[in-house]
């Protein structure tokens, strides 16, 4: 199959689970269940969107192996893997914060495929093949041409784990004075979006699962910018150090140190 069927194929379910998603918005809050710590909620609109996504691939791409947030992938036949985050940004969901999105990557033995981060509160939606670039509604995007880390607005994020979160607040005290300011959206990928277009001008979190950074990473990729591992504190998942290539390596040196 061709990377632009797989991406019709990651489009059609990101539109088909932000339009669950965005029904449920606002409206009291069921099944709800902590995961890896009581901060780490899982909801049945979480549940019932990663099992919408599910359906469509098995019914599109039988043959692939799944991997999800939600625990309910499988191992497939094929040389493809779709790695599903249905709604990152749950505790924002859970509090009406209406900044969150659908996550969808399709992977090979080489990486990530396609890749689709739809946020259906500002109905856009960011997808990008390998090779061929990276866009938000159909039009071009590129990461930030900043050239000076001291005026660069970062993003990141924070583990569940209060163990990290310590490590992390260290971090920030030290990113901090170094940078123009600081961001922390709540949803991983739109952040790995907001670099691709150039509204961040870097990012960089860890600990990060697969599934949070799979679609953002091949955005930021094809729209010109640069993504390396960072370490995680504790042994945890590792996390990314994405920015533009201007401001990487200075962000990249500043975080690792």
């Amino acid at each position: 199959m061709e990377p632009s069927s797989l991406l019709d194929v990651a489009i059609e379910a990101a539109r088909r689970a932000g339009a669950l998603l965005t029904e449920r918005f606002g409206s009291p809050a069921r099944g709800v269940q902590s995961k890896s710590t009581p901060t780490d909620p899982v909801s049945d609109a979480d549940r019932d969107a990663e099992a919408l996504i599910l359906e469509l691939i098995r019914s599109r791409r039988a043959g692939d192996g799944v991997v999800t947030e939600e625990g309910a992938g499988r191992d497939g036949e094929s040389e493809h893997t779709w790695v599903v985050d249905p709604l990152d940004g749950t505790v924002n969901f859970l509090f009406g914060i209406p900044v969150w999105s659908v996550s969808i990557a399709v992977e090979d033995r080489q990486g990530a495929v396609a890749g689709v981060v739809f946020d259906p509160n500002r109905e856009e939606i960011f997808t990008a093949m390998r090779g061929q670039g990276a866009l938000l509604n159909d039009q071009p995007i590129h990461v930030s041409s900043r050239r000076d880390l001291s005026h660069a607005l970062v993003g990141t994020g924070f583990a569940y784990d209060s163990r990290a979160r310590k490590i992390q607040a260290g971090l920030v005290s030290r990113v901090l004075p170094k940078v123009r300011d600081i961001r922390r959206s709540g949803s991983a990928a739109l952040d790995l979006a907001a670099v691709a277009c150039g509204r961040l001008d870097a990012f960089y979190e860890a600990p990060m699962e697969r599934w949070d950074r799979a679609a953002g990473v091949l955005l930021i990729r094809e729209a010109g910018g640069v993504v390396t591992e960072l370490e995680a504190p504790l042994g945890l998942s590792p996390g990314v150090v994405a920015a533009g290539p201007r401001v990487h390596g200075a962000l990249a040196s500043l975080v690792a140190s």
